[in-house]
């Protein structure tokens, strides 16, 4: 039997539990500090340490043999999270901090790409203000302005005047961001459709997902300003099998490769944003380190094969010798519930009600920003909720979907009402 650790609390973390809790050779999880929906959940509990105490979630792993530490979020990979484990003899799904920076910097990141030969946008890399404003100034917009390091999904304006990039550079280099702005990456513009590939990689063999679609935007037809995801659902029907082929044989397999020749000892998720271009060509927008939030809530949901397995094999670099993964027919689509305000500041602590009502539609209500105090679910966070539904297409998901939220209750609850507009057309 299995025991696995997870580390962080929101709604991904809340997807992966609930998806390791369907293996039958899973004993327990324990979420450090998990949030309101995993302490609810069986054969689960939360344990209040920090997810920047390396020191004592090694020993509470290693005192309560623990077989597996999954990592959720991105900061404590980039901080060294999963090194500090090693050396303790952990078994860790995550990649080391050599590997985070996949994440943790743009800049890094677009010099792998263009080592590996990764289709992707032109970019350039600037210290100071003065010398990005003038790029733009001499380029035009639109133009894409990044902040270099980690900024929760928020530090990426998709500039479509010149005025918009000038502030965005501004903004980076005076500090909006911390010292993620310190440097900023200046990017040429793509069109097309973004798409979420997912893949899991033991360093050596790398295995795709089901391929998702994120919605950034916090408003209703790609509106307004970029949050942490929306909404999501899977499968994406934009990615054929054709171009999954391609996908794999063009980003996922020489990211692997040359992280390998980088001597990085990569074993985790490996998150390829993408855009499709109206060619149908695939490019790199960015790479993440881990599993995408909410684009988990629907991927996970849908699949078949053991999540234990799959972690293990990761860590154990046997992924290879896995069967092919299995998946259930259909369709998944994820809703986010956030509170009013979000992405900017917001209000804690609202009680929500109609959550019994919502899962029995047969929904999963996956808590992303929320607490319980004694039997009260309460908002904690921006995200609050990701309501996923599964259907046997995705028209029938976001229906599905749709319907549960429609139970939900707490005061300020905003969500974007067009999930899946792509798809429905």
């Amino acid at each position: 039997m299995v025991k696995v650790l997870i580390v962080g609390n929101g709604g991904r973390e809340h997807a992966i539990a609930a998806s390791l809790l369907q293996s039958p050779s899973v004993q327990e999880v324990v979420c450090i500090p998990g949030n309101g929906g995993t302490a609810t959940l069986p054969r689960c509990r939360n344990l209040g340490l920090s997810v920047k105490d390396f020191e004592g979630i090694a020993r509470f792993s290693l005192v309560n043999n623990f077989s597996l530490i999954a990592i959720g979020p991105e900061v404590p990979l980039a901080e060294g999270i999963t090194d500090a484990l090693q050396a303790q003899g952990l078994a860790v799904f995550g990649p080391t901090q050599a590997g985070a920076q996949i994440e943790a910097s743009k800049a890094w990141a677009k010099a792998l790409m263009k080592e590996a030969g990764i289709p992707t946008a032109a970019a350039a890399v600037f210290t100071d203000a003065a010398a990005a404003i003038a790029q733009v100034e001499a380029d035009g917009a639109p133009i894409v302005v990044k902040a270099d390091g980690l900024a929760a999904g928020k530090g990426v304006t998709v500039a479509m005047t010149e005025a918009e990039a000038i502030a965005a550079i501004e903004a980076a280099f005076g500090g909006q961001f911390g010292a993620a702005g310190s440097r900023v990456v200046l990017e040429e513009y793509l069109t097309g459709e973004e798409v979420s590939v997912l893949a899991v990689t033991d360093g050596i063999t790398i295995r795709p997902l089901l391929p998702a679609q994120d919605h950034k935007r916090i408003g209703d037809g790609d509106t307004g300003e970029n949050t942490g995801g929306m909404g999501a659902y899977a499968p994406a029907p934009i990615v054929t099998p054709a171009l999954m082929t391609r996908i794999q044989a063009e980003i996922l397999e020489p990211a692997i490769a040359t992280l390998q020749a980088r001597g990085i000892d990569y074993r985790g998720v490996l998150y390829a944003g993408l855009m499709i271009t109206p060619q149908g060509d695939p490019k790199v927008i960015e790479f993440n380190c881990r599993f995408g939030d909410p684009e988990t809530q629907v991927v996970l949901p849908l699949l078949d094969t053991p999540l234990d397995q799959l972690m293990l094999a990761c860590t154990q670099q046997t992924l290879a010798d896995l069967p092919p993964l299995e998946w259930k027919p259909g369709a998944a689509t994820c809703v986010v519930l956030a509170s009013s305000g979000y992405p900017g500041s917001y209000e804690k602590g609202k009680p929500i009600s109609g959550l019994a009502q919502a899962a029995d539609t047969g929904a999963l209500i996956f808590h992303a920003g929320t607490r319980l105090a004694g039997d009260t679910v309460l908002t904690d966070g921006g995200r609050v909720l990701g309501v996923t539904a599964l259907g046997e297409t995705v028209k029938e998901a976001i229906a599905l979907a749709y319907e549960a939220v429609d139970h939900i209750q707490f005061e300020g609850a905003y969500y974007r009402r067009d999930i899946g507009h792509r798809v429905l057309g």
